[in-house]
């Protein structure tokens, strides 16, 4: 498991896909928070080892914004929209960023943890009565006028910044799966999901904007009854893909990405590749940490659910999206003992770094669509003592974190959460990551800037372990720290040479 991340000029990702694809992510730099570089420093400087130096690099890696309540739109600090939308803007060459639209009415129907500001029918708490009759007018007519419009609006004022945006995670799979549930098949919910989202994606395709719409992940929708319920709302729903570019998968979830198999449909758009009597047998893109196989899923990941989601498309809508992936917390995809447990499990690991590298042409990028360190949901009684009012009992899961003895209690869903991130940090994968560079904490800078790619002469060190001569300071992480900071095209020679002289020895960090 590695224990470190690139730079962040690296972790940015250049890319090698064409730009005339028309991947967003491609040829663009992507947008990295300073107030989410400000959540990390927090645990940063409460952290050691490698769980330190991996969270350094984990606050340099782009991830999208959750505009999750009305009030974030007009916001000018680098906490709302519009800030953020506004700092990309005033650099040289503006940056790529990735926006969450979540706020339909009654939001989060089948859970508690994040259930939404916007209510077809209020109680006197101002919280949602997600069982009261009606067609939600007004809860629909505040989601367009207060939330919808100002958010197009707020779009179409900054014209020069590349944007993404992921539209209403879990709402439109919800109304798939669980019109069972009271709070999902009420005609006022299933009334706000088709006519607000509907309305959401007419809107939003006026704008600049590349959209992808939530569609959960394998192990909710990889069904092929769930994913034919699915794709068909979009039909029943009159919704035009024409500027919809495919579907988000695994937003705030823990699936692995895997590899996708050979298509061999034993009915309909189901895959029976993996499946008993399918010919995959013990092959890597039939490995079911989930056990789903022994329940007729075929996606065992979210590759393989990526093609069921284009092939059920291409069947049912005449439509070949593509798709993006969240891999900010599925570095482990065997941690659970039930992988229905989705609220803050225990011993997860950051995944796989952003990027469009994702071998798949149905496949734009890999991402993290929720940004690693922020709750997913509160457990039953909140750190400062007080009971949390949107307690969701799957946030008390035998894999949750806070149902353990000694284990902090949680926070509410989005705010950060210092035990976790620090989890995700100390189990961060993958094999497939770019080599591991500590990230150096600057110290003084020179007085002027050494014109050769690496320092002369070179500092005494003490002592390193197992010294090589060639690599200038006896290990990796000594040559970095001996690189000067300015200027910075000196700085990235003087690492490169590091890498270059340094990799054939074990790292010391």
């Amino acid at each position: 498991m590695l224990n470190s991340f690139v730079l962040a000029s690296v972790l940015k990702c250049a890319s090698s896909a064409n730009v005339s694809s028309g991947n967003p992510f491609d040829g663009v730099t992507w947008y990295v928070n300073p107030a989410n570089m400000a959540e990390y420093d927090g645990s940063i400087a409460t952290a050691s080892g490698s769980t330190k130096i991996n969270l350094e690099g984990m606050k340099n890696v782009a991830s999208a914004y959750w505009i999750d309540v009305k009030n974030k739109i007009d916001d000018t600090t680098l906490r709302g929209m519009r800030g953020i939308l506004a700092d990309s803007a005033a650099k040289a060459t503006p940056e790529l960023v990735t926006l969450m639209h979540y706020n339909v009415p009654n939001r989060d129907c089948k859970a508690v943890a994040s259930n939404g500001e916007i209510c077809c029918t209020y109680k006197s708490d101002g919280r949602c009565d997600y069982t009261a009759a009606g067609d939600c007018a007004e809860g629909l007519n505040e989601y367009k006028k207060e939330y919808v419009d100002p958010f197009v609006q707020a779009i179409n004022d900054f014209p020069s910044v590349p944007l993404v945006v992921v539209i209403e995670p879990d709402s439109l799979p919800n109304l798939a799966t669980n019109l069972g549930n009271a709070k999902c098949g009420n005609m006022a919910t299933q009334t706000a999901y088709k006519s607000g989202i509907a309305y959401a994606i007419q809107q939003l395709q006026t704008t600049h904007a590349t959209l992808y719409i939530d569609a959960a992940h394998g192990g909710w929708l990889g069904w092929d009854d769930n994913l034919q319920a699915f794709i068909s709302l979009f039909k029943e729903m009159g919704v035009s893909t024409s500027g919809v570019r495919g579907f988000a998968q695994n937003v705030a979830n823990y699936q692995a990405v895997g590899t996708m198999c050979p298509w061999e449909p034993d009915q309909g758009t189901r895959n029976g590749y993996c499946l008993p009597g399918g010919s995959g047998g013990s092959d890597e893109c039939c490995r079911d940490p989930c056990k789903l196989v022994s329940q007729y899923n075929p996606a065992v990941n979210e590759m393989n659910f990526a093609q069921a989601l284009s092939k059920a498309s291409q069947e049912i809508l005449n439509w070949s999206p593509i798709n993006i992936i969240d891999t900010g917390r599925n570095g482990v995809d065997d941690g659970r003992q039930d992988c229905a447990n989705w609220c803050n499990p225990r011993n997860m690991g950051a995944g796989q770094l952003p990027t469009t590298s994702t071998g798949s042409p149905i496949v734009d990028a890999l991402y993290w669509l929720k940004t690693p360190g922020e709750s997913d949901g509160c457990t039953q009684e909140l750190p400062d003592g007080t009971q949390c009012p949107r307690y969701d009992t799957m946030c008390g899961s035998s894999d949750s974190i806070g149902s353990g003895s000694g284990e902090p209690r949680s926070p509410e869903a989005g705010h950060w959460f210092d035990y976790q991130v620090k989890e995700l940090a100390e189990n961060a994968c993958c094999t497939n990551w770019p080599p591991p560079v500590p990230s150096p904490t600057p110290g003084p800078r020179p007085p002027s800037p050494v014109p050769t790619p690496l320092p002369s002469p070179l500092p005494p060190t003490p002592t390193p372990p197992t010294p090589t001569p060639d690599c200038p300071g006896g290990s990796l992480s000594a040559c970095i720290n001996i690189c000067p900071h300015d200027p910075s095209a000196v700085y990235q020679a003087c690492v490169q040479t590091c890498l270059a002289r340094c990799t054939s020895m074990d790292f010391q960090i």
